[in-house]
This record gives structure tokens, sequence and C-alpha cells, in this order.
């Protein structure tokens, strides 16, 4: 079979781009390719579904921008297509003093990035917001929502059919081979013919760019980030969303508290190295793939900075008393019994050789790829964005 365009990757970003791709361009011939037996099978479906502003991003980078229109993109999309979602607004925490020039620096780059409605509040005000909250100062984000990815995802994949596009799930891409014209992709399944291959693979993004011919300078590093759920007659503590200031040096948000579209409260992300790339419990260890990341020179670097930091996050894996210490920062009537077992996602987060924690978008075209390398969080409120980025790149090519 003969495509214009071929996109690897079922998770939100590779829909959005195959949403666009036949929004914009109806005639093309499009496929979308899938391992997994369903859509949004990891990082879209395993995150907390909140809906960033744009507050923490460096102004004008990729990630700023994307965020920022994808923001309104994604609410133009769920206002046409009925999807249900929540703008209750969180705020961000400074719990010393310590922490007052992060904040005020925090501030500022949201003023930057067009955030002007949100305001500065004083420890009552904080209290006026979340009333169980330990803080000195903080910062209200009215902008900020819930929202369920897994609901947008199967919109846009209805659409997409709808449209005339293509989507194969279960089917493993093997092998891509160079021809004339373009390329051939080989999946555990099928043989096609495509002019131009769209790289949207998450956490197998860099090993299906060096399928293409890509050149690729980092790697992609799984960080799985575990979650609790607050008992549901403790969720009181919590009203809406509750965020810590985040470590500028470190490109994790920390702890946190998110109210979700379904009711549930959810308390975390920690941030651990992933046994696997898939490995979204302790007990998921795949040998090559941990040996793959530990030979890479730039994590070798990465753990030797930051291995203070690592072995917290680690030790908070394997104790409950040691997360419920971190979480106790913000909101310092929970308890340990408040706490029970909630869901992890994998961070697909991309390394370079010389130990630099790609914190923006990264994406490396070729003659017959275009290959989305790096899409960490903001990615699926960007998502809408990112996916018109991409698609203006490849109409380029027709």
């Amino acid at each position: 079979m003969q495509y214009d365009i071929t996109i690897i990757g079922g998770g939100i970003v590779g829909l959005a781009t195959a949403y666009q791709l036949k929004k914009k361009r109806p005639g093309l011939k499009v496929l979308l390719i899938e391992k997994e037996p369903r859509l949004a099978a990891h990082q879209t479906g395993n995150n907390s579904g909140v809906i960033h502003s744009g507050l923490y991003y460096k102004p004008g980078s990729l990630k700023a921008t994307n965020c920022i229109n994808g923001y309104n993109m994604l609410l133009e999309f769920c206002n046409e297509q009925g999807i249900e979602y929540d703008l209750c607004g969180k705020i961000v925490v400074a719990t010393s003093k310590e922490e007052l020039p992060l904040l005020n620096n925090l501030f500022e780059r949201g003023i930057q990035n067009g955030l002007v409605k949100n305001e500065r509040l004083t420890a009552e005000q904080l209290k006026e917001k979340e009333p169980y909250v330990n803080g000195i100062e903080g910062i209200w984000v009215p902008y900020t929502g819930i929202i369920s990815y897994k609901e947008v995802s199967a919109k846009l994949a209805e659409v997409i059919r709808k449209d005339d596009g293509q989507i194969h799930i279960s089917e493993a891409v093997r092998e891509i081979r160079k021809e004339a014209g373009g390329c051939t992709v080989v999946t555990n399944k099928d043989t096609y013919q495509t002019k131009l291959v769209v790289n949207c693979a998450g956490l197998y993004s860099d090993k299906i760019a060096r399928m293409t011919g890509q050149e690729v300078n980092i790697k992609i590093v799984p960080f799985r980030g575990e979650y609790y759920k607050i008992k549901e007659e403790r969720k009181y503590l919590v009203k809406n969303l509750i965020y810590p200031v985040p470590d500028p040096n470190f490109p994790f948000l920390g702890v946190h508290f998110t109210r979700m579209v379904g009711g549930e409260v959810e308390a975390g992300p920690n941030a651990v190295l992933a046994f696997r790339r898939e490995g979204y419990s302790k007990s998921k260890i795949n040998l090559f793939e941990l040996a793959e990341t530990l030979a890479w020179p730039g994590f070798q670097k990465v753990a030797w900075k930051y291995w203070k930091t690592g072995f917290g996050e680690m030790y908070r894996s394997f104790s409950k008393t040691a997360f419920t210490t971190a979480l106790q920062k913000l909101l310092p009537d929970l308890k340990e019994s408040d706490l029970e077992p909630g869901g992890a996602g994998v961070r697909a987060q991309a390394c370079d050789r010389n130990g630099g924690l790609l914190d923006d978008f990264l994406i490396l075209e070729n003659d017959i790829a275009v290959n989305v390398c790096n899409a960490p969080s903001p990615a699926a409120t960007s998502s809408l964005s990112i996916g018109e980025t991409v698609s203006n790149i490849v109409l380029k090519r027709f």
C-alpha cells in the first residue's frame, strides 16, 4: 500500500499531527501506526491530566510557544467536540524565604508568556484558595485546568478516521528502508511504501529516528513518576491543584497535588530511573535497555551531577514514609495513612552526550523523515500546536 505520510506512534502527539495534516491537506494519504493494541497507551494515557498554562517555560522557546498556542487550540477543539474540562486553576507555593526569588522569577516569566491574569498571593490568600496548604507566598494561576487526554485522543482518532485517515494498531515497526521517492516501512504485520515518515514514537523516538538514517546525538532516558492517591475521606485536604516552586536546575516539577477529572486526588510524582523504557513498576526490568541507559555517557554525567537528588527520589520510591514527608512540606495535615497506591507514568527524557537533559522540544529532519525526538511535558497540552508545527514542516515537501 502506498501512502504519502506514515506517522509512527499513536500517542496524542502522533494523533494531533495526523489530525492537523488531514485538516490542512484533506487529499493526503495518511497512515498512523501504533504498536500497542490501543491508542494513548503510554505517556498520554498515564499522565495526570493537567492543562498546563505555560508558566514555567523560557519565553520564546518551542516549549513556551507550543504550550501557549496548544492550550488555546486544545480548548477550542474540546469546545467544538463536546469534551469536558475544568479550568479550576492552581497555586504555586513558596514554603521558605529561600524560595521567594525563584517564585518572583516564575511570576515574571508567566507575565512574559502572556499570563497576565496570574496573581501574587500572601500566606492568608493561599489559605483562602487551599485551606490546608503550608506556604508564605504563592502564585494563583487561573489558566490551569484538568482534562482526560485519553478522551481527547479518542476524539482525534475518530475525526482522523472520518477524514479517511488510516490508523493501524498492534503493529510494531521493525525496519525503515530508504528507496527512490521515499521509503519502505516494515512492521510485524505488513509493509508500506511511503513518501515521508513522521516519528512520534515517544519512548522509542531515538531508535525510530536511527532507523530513518537520522544522526541522533541524544538518547531517551526513561524516568518513572510514581503517584499515591489520597483516600476518599481525606480528599477535602485538596480543593484543586497545589504545586511547589520548581528547582530550575532539574527538569521535573517536584511532588504536587492534582485533582483529576474523575474526582480522585493524586499526590506525586517522584522521578526515578526506570529499568526499561516502559517500566511502570520497580519489577519491570529489561537488562538490554537498562545497560544502554547506563552506558550512555550523558546519563553517567547526569547521575554524577544529580546523585543526591536521585538518591532521595529513589529512597522515596521505596519508602512511603519518606514520600509522605515530602508531601507534608506543602500539606502538613496529610498523614501516611491518608495515602493509597496510585498509578505511574514514564517520561521520555532526551539526554545528550554531555549530560544535558533537554528541556525544550527537539524536532530533527532528514530526506525521508521528520523526527520528534523530545516532547516532554507539557506535550499533551501542546499537542495540537506541535502537530501543527510538524505538519507545516511536512507540507513544505508536498
